[in-house]
Order: C-alpha cells, then sequence, then structure tokens
C-alpha cells in the first residue's frame, strides 16, 4: 500500500497542516473539504498512521503525523526542484532575461556583469528594473522577474529560494555643514532622533509598517537613491549609503561619515542575495549571470 501514496495525497498533507483545518486546505488546494477530508483519509489508511487527531473541532497533527510531516515536506520539495530543472532543460536559453536589481548593490559591479552577459549570450534581450525593499521582490512574486536581487527588505517570501551574491559595505554619511558632522564621537540614538533621517521609500506594500536601520521619528522618505543622495549632499538631513556610491565625496570632504553608538564598532555590511521562484530557477542566461555578481 506504501507504494501507492501519490504527491497529491502529500501536498494535500502539507496544505491541511499548515492551514489548521481541512476547509481551509480545501480553499487552498481549491477543491471541497470532503475532498480534502476523504484524501486524507485514505493516505492514513495507506501508510497505517493517524496523522491527525479529529477528536476536536479542528484537526491537530498526531506526534506522528508531525515527523512525517517534515518527510512529506522533504519529499514535495524535491519533487518541485524536480520538475523545475526539467523545465528549465526543456526550456533552452531564456527568450528574454528578466532581473530587478536592489538599488543598493554596486552598480560598477552589475555594469561589468551585463557587459559581460551582453558578449556570451548576444541574443538574449536583458529586461532590468532597479528597486528598492519589497519594490525588488514584487515583480518576482508576480512573475514579471524571473530573478531579484534582494538587500534592502531582507525576507525571502515563502516558496523561494535564495542565494548569497556578496556583502555591500555600508556609511552613515552627512553634508559637512550638518549639525551632526562636527561630532568626533559615536552617536547616540537620542541625538539622532533630534535630526531628520533620509530613508528609502518601498513602492510596493510588501514591507507595510516596517523599517529597517532607521532610527529618528523625524523622516524624510524617499523612492530614489539618486534623491536621497542628493538631499543629503544639501544637508537636509542623514543617512545610510553604499560605501562605493560615496567613497570619493567623504575623501573629498563633500559629505562627512558619522559613527553610530548601535553600529559599532562599524556598520554591518548589507547582504545581497539572488532570489526566485522554486518552481522557476535561472535558465543557462540568468545562471551566468548570477554567477558572475557572485562576490562583485
Amino acid at each position: 500500500m506504501l507504494d501507492g501514496v501519490s504527491m497529491d495525497q502529500l501536498r494535500t498533507f502539507i496544505a491541511a497542516a499548515d492551514e489548521g483545518s481541512f476547509s481551509a486546505a480545501g480553499r487552498k488546494l481549491r477543491r471541497a473539504q470532503s475532498v480534502v477530508s476523504q484524501t486524507l483519509a485514505n493516505l492514513e489508511a495507506q501508510i497505517e498512521v493517524q496523522l491527525f487527531d479529529r477528536s476536536s473541532r479542528y484537526p491537530r497533527l498526531t506526534e506522528p503525523g508531525r515527523t512525517l510531516l517534515a518527510e512529506a515536506r522533504i519529499v514535495v520539495n524535491g519533487m518541485n526542484g524536480f520538475k523545475a530543472r526539467a523545465r528549465t532543460i526543456a526550456e533552452g536559453l531564456e527568450p528574454e532575461l528578466s532581473v530587478v536589481v536592489d538599488v543598493m548593490y554596486p552598480m560598477a559591479s552589475l555594469t561589468v556583469g551585463v557587459g559581460l552577459l551582453r558578449a556570451a549570450f548576444p541574443h538574449t534581450p536583458l529586461r532590468l528594473y532597479v528597486e528598492a525593499l519589497g519594490a525588488v521582490v514584487q515583480p518576482v512574486v508576480d512573475g514579471v522577474c524571473r530573478i531579484g536581487i534582494i538587500g534592502t527588505l531582507p525576507v525571502v517570501p515563502a516558496g523561494f529560494d535564495a542565494e548569497k551574491l556578496l556583502d555591500v559595505p555600508m556609511v552613515t554619511v552627512v553634508a559637512p555643514i550638518h549639525q551632526l558632522a562636527s561630532r568626533r564621537r559615536p552617536i547616540p540614538p537620542r541625538e539622532l532622533e533630534q535630526h531628520v533621517q533620509l530613508v528609502l521609500a518601498d513602492r510596493s506594500a510588501i514591507s507595510e509598517g516596517q523599517d529597517f536601520g532607521v532610527f529618528s521619528p523625524l523622516t524624510w522618505r524617499l523612492a530614489d537613491l539618486g534623491a536621497k543622495h542628493a538631499f543629503l549632499r544639501a544637508g537636509f538631513g542623514w543617512g545610510h549609503m553604499p560605501l562605493a556610491m560615496v567613497r570619493d565625496e567623504i575623501a573629498s570632504g563633500e559629505l562627512v561619515q558619522i559613527q553610530l553608538e548601535h553600529y559599532l564598532p562599524q556598520m554591518p555590511a548589507l547582504p545581497m542575495f539572488a532570489i526566485y521562484r522554486k518552481d522557476a530557477p535561472p535558465g543557462p542566461a540568468g545562471r551566468w549571470l548570477l554567477d558572475q555578481l557572485k562576490d562583485g
């Protein structure tokens, strides 16, 4: 009987465990509750193990059910990976490569990578977006882009694979005319709160209600990194920037690097990850580009 266990049964088992009820699993799978119940009953009969305790209003996983749930996930994820890899091989070279990149990724490194891509895959058009926060993730979730390179939103959505590319050194800067520019010691949060912080705004709703690296209640939110850069130079506030983008201005004195107490001994680097749907991994051109973008 064990040889008759199907992927559909395992997916139904996982959905029921994740959703907390057979009716909710039915909605997720677009099936009637009765079909879900019967599928799970058949599975339990085949493996001769009770997966759910049905004595209360909502079904609860039994101890054996919890153990087998982990195994079911491994089997289903393995099958999903097999199918995705087979699809990639069958499709061959992508007719178009669509990528969305976090605005904090070093543009010089991206330019080099794209130039090498153009030479290696001259007949593969590139569609490239540059965004921040949830606006990097949204096009991949919606299927508009096959690959996303995230950093400012440190969250990988469920159903996605992620692989590390590099770390982006970050610094906190102000204009020489700003009051914080004269501080020679690490600045405590209570002092930062008295000054406007310039931060990137999310063009999507994914990170709504969340802030990353924000220490002041006085914030100006800008949807463009270039505008943030210009506002920092104008002395409108303080903010975090990728070191590569402001290194020359720090050296020339056009911007001043400040140290925050919160980031001692130094501000942590911003990790960059490539993300893509588990059922739609990068094709040959996408995989080649990611290999070029690793470590800058």
